[in-house]
């Protein structure tokens, strides 16, 4: 495989793993209460957070892992419980302006759960460190630092571009819309559990029967 048809492999598995179209009206939802130019803020350290964690789990990922003894399963199981726990308060309406506590309560969201796991979530984290192990040679390790980089771009433009549809909502719509994604995360949550148990029972039902 060429480096140019490895790189755009990589755009366009990273892109629709972080699907930044989906990414955004959370983010809208996540920072309901901050001004455009603190939205902006949040949108740009989250990207950054979750360039750098994509960037390390590339480089590293497998040895970290190794070192604690953690499993990509083990890791989509936490994401998951993240997640439900974020879902829930968007689901309730509880926490003011229809945002979760946390939010409201003045801390950043843009490392939690902006840069990990909205943006950079165990979906995006374990295909680039699938991808890395594709890597042949240190062109196609470039490609996929490229990649990582034009992906995290487009998703910035995609929040960046978020307040607009704030404006357009409205309150009402802002509170429906709310509940619509707090729904589809808590839905996303129960996913990303079941794709990490799935493999995990799989395994001890082969063991059960050798």
């Amino acid at each position: 495989m060429g480096v140019l048809t490895f790189a755009v492999l990589c755009a366009s598995s990273l892109l629709t793993i972080i699907d930044p179209i989906a990414a955004a009206p959370l983010f809208v939802a996540m920072t309901t209460g901050q001004d455009d130019v603190a939205r902006r803020r949040t949108a740009v350290r989250a990207c950054f957070v979750a360039g750098g964690l994509l960037m390390v789990f590339a480089a590293a990922g497998g040895a970290i892992f190794g070192l604690f003894g953690i499993t990509i399963d083990a890791f989509r199981i936490a994401g998951g419980i993240l997640f439900f726990t974020m879902a829930m308060p968007m689901l309730t309406g509880r926490g003011g302006a229809h945002a979760p506590p946390d939010v409201q309560a003045g801390h950043d969201p843009a490392i939690v759960p902006l840069g990990m796991p909205i943006i950079a979530g165990p979906g995006a984290i374990s295909t680039v460190m699938v991808l890395m192990g594709q890597a042949d040679g240190l062109g196609q390790v470039i490609a996929l630092h490229a990649a990582i980089i034009v992906t995290i771009g487009v998703t910035a433009c995609a929040l960046w571009l978020a307040p607009v549809l704030l404006r357009r909502l409205g309150p009402a719509g802002i509170a429906l819309t709310t509940r619509v994604l707090g729904l589809i995360m808590c839905v996303l949550g129960i996913q990303f559990v079941i794709d990490g148990v799935r493999p995990v029972a799989i395994e001890l039902i082969r063991a059960s029967r050798g």
